[in-house]
Formats: structure tokens, C-alpha cells, sequence
């Protein structure tokens, strides 16, 4: 596999490299460090890492043309400034379309875009079927859906993961980092009453297996745990794992008009297609992902909110 990550500095793009590099596989990363950091990945002899943004056309047929990738994985997104709607555009649309050109070009085994359960909004149903109309309520999930439904329209071998919340080593973004860096500063936290599920890298990775081989379903596919937690419980939960004793205070607060109060993913369809079922307990992987954070710290933390921002 020669497979090309965008976004690959960024949470899920660097695990990802890491694994595949560690299978002999050739990965080049293209990113242009809005939200990744330049310490997500090491040194190899098969990593490739291109600093740019896919909004750029000449970089990414560049860097196709050198590279000439057999897979794609497509993970750079813009989301750190929601009211920045033109550059969301020109990423998460625009730079699709560069992508897709490329990957019709080179006639590429699989594109692998990867959407985020936003897509759906304030959904009717709970949880939510893959099949569920979209209808996204921010710029970020907006641009994202319409980057999906280019990524459908495309021709190619293609698959599309709607995420849950996946949490691991450089996770940065959403409230699990954010709770952990203002907890160990000793700065208050604000709890919204919301609802959302999280789900181990680790199962996350074992799908991404089957999901790059060859021959494997195409198509739209939820990601999920499939079981839900406020976040207030989240805050809890990770308030005793970092053994702080009696619980700090923390504000609480409803859900902003550009937030979802619940989002809860039906995932029935990706257990059947691909035989997979999330394996790692929340708490489990919260433990080793506190672990985690003692030894490597968090770095600045984003959030697609603007609430969190106040």
C-alpha cells in the first residue's frame, strides 16, 4: 500500500501513519499544521511529510504525481474558526475535489474520507441509521457534507466514515483534552448538557483495517461505540481517573445554538459489512489515555464551537 494521509499531523492522520508504517507500508502526510503538530510524527524511511493544505491545487498533484498513491486517506478538515465559512469552503470542499481529481487520475484502490457525525444535526431518530437524511447546522459540518457527497459522486472506490467521538494518544480536540489540561492547571471547567458517544482508537484502527483491504464494502458507514454519556459524566469520570479526590467545580451549562444536544450513532450496518464490533470499555481507555497525557501533556485544544471559545 502506498497511501496518502491528509491531515496527517492531526489525531487520527498521525495514529494512523504510525500503524500503517509499522505494517511496511508507504505513507506520505500532507499538512499544513492549522491544528496538527509537528511532533505527531517520527522520522522514517517510508514517511513522506509534505507541509501544505489540500485547498492548494498544485500541492496536492504534486505531490500525487511524486508519491503516486495507491490509497487515499482524507482527514484534513477546517473547523478551528467557525466563523471563517470561505476557508471551511476551500478545505473541506474545494480541497476534496483536488483530492478526487488526483485519485481519478491515478485510478487509486480506495478513497477513505472521514465525516463527522455532525453531518447529521439535531437528528429525528436516536440512534441514528446510516440512512438518516443530512442535515448539517454549522460551517464546518456543512462543508464536510458537501465534501462527502462529492467523495459519492466521484466514480471511485469509495468509503465514508461518519465519527463518532474517537479518543486516543494526541487527541486534542473536544472535551476529554480540554477537561484533563484545566483540570491539572487547576482551572475551572464549563460541562454543557449534551449527550455523545466515544470510542477507542484502537477499535477505530481495527475497522480502518478492514476497511483499506482489498475488495471491502464501499460506501457511507457510521463509526460508533453505540452507547452514550453526558458529558457531565465524561467530566466525573475523568476527574477520578486523574485522582483529584473531591470533585472540582464545574460549570454547567445547555447547549449552544451551534451544538447538538444528542448525537447517538447507529452502527449496525459497519458491525455486519465488516464483522466488527467496538471491544475497549470507556473507562479502560480513558485510564490509558490520562496515562498518556501525564507523560506527554496536552498541547493547545480546539473545538469547532463557538461556545467553548467564550
Amino acid at each position: 500500500m502506498r497511501a496518502l494521509i491528509t491531515g496527517g499531523a492531526g489525531f487520527l492522520g498521525s495514529n494512523i501513519a504510525d500503524r500503517l508504517l509499522a505494517e511496511g507500508h508507504d505513507v506520505a502526510v500532507l499538512d499544513d499544521y492549522s491544528t496538527g503538530r509537528r511532533d505527531a510524527l517520527q522520522p522514517h524511511a517510508r514517511l513522506r511529510v509534505v507541509e501544505g493544505g489540500v485547498e492548494d491545487r498544485v500541492a496536492v498533484e504534486t505531490l500525487c504525481k511524486e508519491f503516486q498513491p495507491t490509497h487515499i486517506i482524507h482527514g484534513a478538515a477546517s473547523y478551528k474558526n467557525p466563523d471563517d465559512w470561505r476557508r471551511d469552503v476551500l478545505v473541506n470542499v474545494l480541497g476534496t475535489v483536488h483530492l478526487l481529481e488526483q485519485g481519478k487520475a491515478l485510478g487509486v484502490k480506495r478513497f477513505v474520507y472521514l465525516q463527522t457525525a455532525l453531518s447529521y444535526g439535531r437528528a429525528k431518530q436516536n440512534p441514528i441509521p446510516v440512512t438518516a437524511p443530512l442535515w448539517p447546522v454549522t460551517s464546518y459540518s456543512i462543508s464536510k457534507t458537501d465534501g462527502e457527497r462529492y467523495v459519492a459522486m466521484s466514480g471511485l472506490p469509495w468509503i465514508t466514515l461518519r465519527l463518532a467521538n474517537i479518543y486516543g494518544p494526541r487527541n486534542y480536540t473536544g472535551p476529554i483534552p480540554t477537561f484533563y489540561k484545566r483540570l491539572k492547571a487547576g482551572q475551572p471547567c464549563t460541562v454543557v448538557r449534551t449527550r455523545r458517544d466515544f470510542l477507542d482508537f484502537e477499535d477505530f484502527m481495527r475497522l480502518m483495517t478492514k476497511v483499506l483491504a482489498d475488495g471491502a464494502p464501499t460506501g457511507a458507514f457510521n463509526v460508533s461505540s453505540e452507547k452514550d454519556r453526558t458529558i457531565e459524566e465524561l467530566y466525573l469520570l475523568i476527574v477520578r481517573l486523574m485522582g483529584l479526590g473531591e470533585r472540582p467545580p464545574a460549570g454547567v451549562v445547555d447547549p449552544g445554538a451551534d451544538d447538538v444536544a444528542s448525537l447517538l450513532l447507529d452502527s449496525s450496518r459497519t458491525r455486519e459489512a465488516f464483522g466488527w464490533a467496538p471491544e475497549v470499555d470507556l473507562e479502560a481507555g480513558l485510564a490509558r489515555l490520562v496515562r498518556w497525557f501525564d507523560e506527554h501533556g496536552v498541547g493547545e485544544t480546539y473545538t469547532h464551537l463557538k461556545l467553548e471559545r467564550r
